[in-house]
């Protein structure tokens, strides 16, 4: 045995042993006979329990290494370790069953001799939980609240204390938790408790406060995490103490009615006295439903239906109900998360945009009306600026760039994109008023991400033929498999990336220009090219009903893009930066468009495409992260005041920037990226003025004389 089998402040003596535990690498000399658990105590190892060494939650499995560590300088055998007992082999009863017949009880396991541990993933309590169905790579889970089951000494006649009192003895000589706090609710919970069983598992939240109590062992308490968007609210319901997702749903955001749009909604407000209340009601009561519809599914998880199909087990005690959802995070944008807290969301619509708050908010469950225990917290994230919310600290806490040494770009596209340039010296934040047409609004046959909506578009170079994909069909409309799959299915429109797509296919085949005005002449070439009025519009699809992209939706897709592409430009400019070396886009929209296509349109700036991703939902990405990491909560709410608040609206600088990126995909940007993985035509513009041309139809480097942009969308011409 070497030093370094023992700590570095004592030698091992003859009445100890050396234990090794990996992968954590922590080691020390303990007494001889001690179980596995009380080491990994005494060592400072992760190493979970809930029950607290009674064999009856399975969560302190270990592994025994047998071999010599010259490493560790020691030789650990199989007499190094206690035989099984009945209690680990014949009567087991632990809720999480052993996991091979090498697993032992690190609560029963004694050590005999020198010895090397393995605490598998699943036993450590800050594990690393892969959650792919949530489009992240790995979530720590160390949630605020957590579980603790003891046993509380009986009330003595001479002696006479509070029950609480004896609970909170239980809870400081076992578990080394002081100072717990309970309210009057909770203190009815654990009299009812105790007066029939001295056995009681306790939630305790941020260490300090008793927030629910249940008789005997109970090893589950669940959270939900909720992204709400101006367009749809989602959510996922997981497993505190695993950070296993049981359920997902969604549903649209009852709010649409009042205003498609996030400032038509502040305009409502405005308008209406009470309408505010109004909205925040519809907001809440949408928030319930949402935590009823993911109880439903969650209850129809398999871990349930085995507990239900077991002859053994008493299947009322299993499943979820809304007293066992104990935490909520919730994520949103400025003025979703002003009108669901029912703060004045007015001052939002206007200079200077002032936020009632920017810092994180708990608040019970019950103040936004969802229908849980009284206790039951919801956690909301902090906002960044007047348009930068929570939503985007839930990006950053999902995407990380604070970590990443390349300049990393972070872009939720949406109504409001919102934008985060930097890396892991300094971040900065801005958003820009895309408005919905991304979405489908103020496109002639624009909608929503739906079954028999066109998501993706091919256009012929040669004859200006198009083909696609709509929602619902796996086959592209030319092959033959197309007229099967969509007999069911009515194509009624296109949707957000299809547009995308649509239109930046248009500017690669010539049919636009790149200041965006479809080419008349076409129409002596193939039917597609239509006349309309003094504008001409692209036939794309042929049928009932006739699907066309019309000039005036050209010029909203390039409002749009122009808008995010002047912000990106902004903040670029402010870090003093010329490229970016990674893209991710986020939101549902962003996460649908293919990457080519958003740098070929100048949605975003030339990058090497293969850095171009979507990031998924990665605000809903962030909440769960947040509500399963206190650690995570505390880094954001860290992060979040040092971050760059860049004001599009008060740059002077924006309006020229959104001048040139009104040509797709722009007016003078080179694309050096894109153009090694698609063939750009020559900028072409249709109209003398236009910038970039030099009135010969020759792309010019000079800047545009405009500042600021005009549109004759009736006669197709454009002053850019």
């Amino acid at each position: 045995m070497t030093n370094e089998a023992a700590t570095a402040d004592e030698a091992v003596t003859a009445d100890e042993v050396s234990v090794v535990f990996t992968p954590s690498g922590r080691q020390g000399a303990v007494g001889r006979g001690t179980t596995i658990l009380d080491a990994a105590r005494e060592l400072g190892v992760d190493l979970d329990t809930v029950c607290g060494g009674r064999g009856i939650c399975g969560r302190c499995q270990i592994v025994p290494e047998v071999g010599e560590f010259a490493k560790h300088g020691i030789t650990s055998g199989t007499d190094s370790i206690s035989e099984p007992g009945p209690s680990e082999t014949t009567e087991y009863r632990g809720r999480r069953p052993l996991g091979s017949e090498r697993h032992r009880l690190g609560c029963h396991a004694t050590i005999c001799g020198d010895l090397v541990v393995d605490v598998p993933a699943e036993s450590q309590v800050h594990r690393q939980v892969v959650r792919k169905r949530l489009e992240v790579d790995a979530i720590e889970v160390d949630p605020v609240t957590r579980l603790y089951f003891t046993t509380v000494v009986a009330q003595e006649l001479d002696t006479p204390r509070s029950e609480l009192d004896l609970l909170r003895d239980a809870l400081r000589d076992e578990w080394e938790l002081d100072e717990l706090s309970a309210s009057l609710s909770v203190v009815k919970q654990i009299q009812a408790v105790l007066t029939k069983n001295r056995e009681i598992t306790v939630a305790v939240r941020d260490g300090n406060e008793i927030v629910a109590a249940w008789s005997g062992f109970h090893d589950t308490i669940f959270g939900i995490a909720v992204d709400i968007g101006s367009t749809t609210i989602a959510g996922h319901l997981l497993d505190l103490s695993t950070g296993e997702a049981l359920a997902t749903n969604g549903l649209m955001n009852p709010q649409i009615k009042f205003g498609e749009d996030l400032m038509s909604r502040v305009s409502y407000v405005m308008m209406n006295p009470g309408g505010e209340v109004e909205l925040t009601t519809t907001m809440h009561e949408a928030l319930n439903d949402l935590v009823g519809n993911l109880i439903e599914e969650a209850n129809q998880h398999p871990k349930f239906e085995e507990h239900r199909s077991s002859e053994n087990q008493d299947s009322s005690k299993f499943g979820i109900g809304r007293e066992d959802v104990l935490e909520i995070v919730l994520v949103g944008n400025p003025i979703m998360h002003h009108l669901l807290l029912g703060l004045d969301a007015v001052p939002l619509g206007g200079a200077p945009f002032a936020l009632a708050t920017d810092k994180a908010v708990e608040t019970p469950a019950a103040d936004l009306g969802i229908e849980c225990r009284d206790t039951t917290r919801v956690y909301v994230l902090p906002c960044i600026a007047g348009h930068v919310g929570a939503d985007t600290a839930g990006a950053i806490l999902s995407e990380r760039p604070d970590q990443s040494d390349d300049y990393q770009l972070l872009v939720d596209v949406g109504t409001n994109a919102e934008i985060v340039l930097g890396n892991r010296e300094h971040l900065l934040a801005a958003s820009s008023p895309t408005g919905p047409a991304f979405e489908g609004a103020q496109i002639s046959s624009g909608q929503r991400a739906t079954v028999g909506a066109i998501e993706r578009v091919r256009i012929d170079p040669e004859t200006l033929e198009p083909r696609f994909r709509v929602i619902g069909a796996e086959a592209w409309s030319d092959e033959p498999a197309f007229a099967e799959q969509t007999k069911k299915i009515t194509i009624t429109g296109i949707c957000g990336s299809g547009i995308i797509e649509v239109v930046a296919e248009m500017m690669l085949t010539g049919i636009i220009s790149a200041d965006g005005v479809i080419d008349g002449e076409l129409a002596a070439r193939t039917h597609r090219i239509v006349a309309n009025d003094r504008t001409f519009s692209y036939l794309l699809h042929e049928g009932e009903p006739n699907i066309l992209v019309e000039q005036n939706d050209i010029r909203a897709i390039q409002l749009a893009k122009a808008a995010l592409y002047a912000g990106i430009k902004l903040l670029m400019e402010h870090r003093g930066i010329t490229h970016v070396d990674q893209i991710r886009l986020a939101g549902a929209f962003g996460s649908h468009i293919e990457p080519k296509y958003a740098v070929a349109l100048g949605l975003v700036p030339d990058c090497d495409i293969e850095k171009v991703s979507a990031a998924g939902n990665a605000a809903g990405t962030g909440a769960v992260i947040a509500l399963l990491s206190a650690k995570a909560r505390r880094t954001i709410e860290e992060l979040i005041p040092t971050i760059t608040k860049i004001e599009t609206a008060t740059e002077a600088a924006f309006q020229q920037h959104f001048v040139e990126a009104m040509a797709i995909p722009h007016a003078v940007a080179e694309y050096p990226h894109l153009n090694a993985v698609m063939a750009l035509p020559e900028r072409r513009f249709a109209n003398a003025g236009a910038a970039g041309d030099n009135g010969s139809g020759r792309r010019r480097r000079r800047r545009p004389a405009q500042t600021t942009p005009t549109d004759d969308t009736e006669s197709g011409e454009s002053n850019v």
